[in-house]
């Protein structure tokens, strides 16, 4: 599975990152993690507001910074 943090680089896109990491490695998931900053990759997605949670190329949420468990649901949907 391939986690993919679409942002900047801001504070929140750090803190969804570390939620996301929290979540994967509660589920015992085989994942990777990325970040993707790089604005044109960003809209590639067609993400207007960051961050942005994507797995397997497939955003999932964007504009906020949910807790681990919110972002745990959202991975065991997507499995």
């Amino acid at each position: 599975m391939k986690i993919q943090i679409l942002g900047t680089g801001c504070a929140k896109c750090k803190k969804l990152a570390e939620n996301a990491d929290v979540a994967a490695k509660e589920l015992d998931l085989s994942y990777e993690l990325v970040k993707v900053t790089d604005l044109n990759e960003i809209m590639k997605f067609g993400v207007m507001m960051t961050p942005a949670l994507a797995v397997d190329g497939k955003v999932l949420l964007t504009g906020k910074v949910p807790e681990p468990a919110a972002i745990k649901q959202l991975l065991e949907k997507a499995k």
